[in-house]
C-alpha cells in the first residue's frame, strides 16, 4: 500500500475477487484493519485512479438495516442505493465498514437503545442514557482504503457533515456530495428527524423525500 504521507498504516489488502450481486457486478476487496481486526469491503467498479471525482460511498456496517431489513433506519436503503448508482455510473466504489454497528457502539448496546427509544428516548438521548458516545465512528480506516485504491477526489454519497470534514481533513477532494433521497416511513421519522435536528445531518424537511 501506498501510505503516502501518513505515519501508520491502518489496513492492508488481504483478498480480492469477482462480486456479482443484485445491484450490479463489482470487484470485491477485502481490507484486515490492523488496529481493530475488522474485516473490511470496498466493492468497486471501473478505473478509479483516472481523473475526475469518484462515486463514493463510505457505509457504516448495520446488521439490522442492511441484512434483515430493519425499518427502524435508513441504512439499508442508503446502501442498496449506492450500489445502484454505482453500478449505473460504471465507475465507483462502496467501503463497507465494519465495526460500526450501531454508530459506533455495538449489536448489544444498539438493541438496548432501540429499548429506550421504544420508551420514548430518541436516538442520542438512548445512547447517553446508556454512557455511551452519540456517535463513536471513526472513518480513517475507510479512508486509508480510499488512498489504495487510488481515490484522490471523490463524489461524496453521504448526507452526514461529519463524514465529509473527515474526509476532506485526510487530503481527499470531495468535489461534490451526492444526495441519498431515501423516502421516510413511519417507523424511521423520529429517527430521521433526530438526526436533522440534532445531529446536522442534511436532510430536507421530513414528510417529503430527504436530500
Amino acid at each position: 500500500m501506498d501510505a503516502g504521507a501518513r505515519d501508520t498504516v491502518r489496513v492492508e489488502r488481504v483478498a480480492t475477487a469477482r462480486m456479482p450481486t443484485a445491484h450490479g457486478h463489482f470487484t470485491g476487496h477485502v481490507y484486515r484493519d490492523l488496529v481493530t481486526g475488522a474485516e473490511h469491503v470496498a466493492l468497486a467498479r471501473g478505473d478509479l485512479t483516472g481523473a475526475g471525482g469518484v462515486l463514493v460511498r463510505l457505509h457504516s456496517e448495520c446488521l439490522t438495516g442492511d441484512a434483515f431489513g430493519s425499518l427502524r433506519c435508513d441504512c439499508g436503503p442508503q446502501l442498496a442505493s449506492a450500489l445502484a448508482r454505482v453500478q449505473l455510473e460504471g465507475r465507483g466504489v462502496v467501503v463497507y465498514l465494519r465495526g460500526q454497528e450501531g454508530r459506533g457502539i455495538g449489536l448489544v448496546n444498539k438493541i438496548r437503545a432501540y429499548a429506550l427509544q421504544d420508551q420514548g428516548r430518541d436516538t442520542v438521548d438512548a445512547n447517553t442514557d446508556l454512557g455511551l458516545p452519540v456517535d463513536a465512528r471513526d472513518y480513517q480506516a475507510g479512508i486509508e482504503i480510499l488512498h489504495d485504491l487510488g481515490v484522490r477526489a471523490v463524489r461524496l454519497m453521504s448526507n452526514n457533515p461529519t463524514k465529509l470534514a473527515a474526509v476532506r481533513k485526510a487530503g481527499i477532494d470531495v468535489i461534490e456530495r451526492v444526495v441519498l433521497a431515501i423516502e421516510p416511513n413511519p417507523e424511521n421519522q423520529a429517527y430521521l428527524e433526530t438526526k436533522r435536528a440534532r445531529m446536522g445531518h442534511l436532510l430536507d424537511a421530513l414528510g417529503g423525500p430527504l436530500l
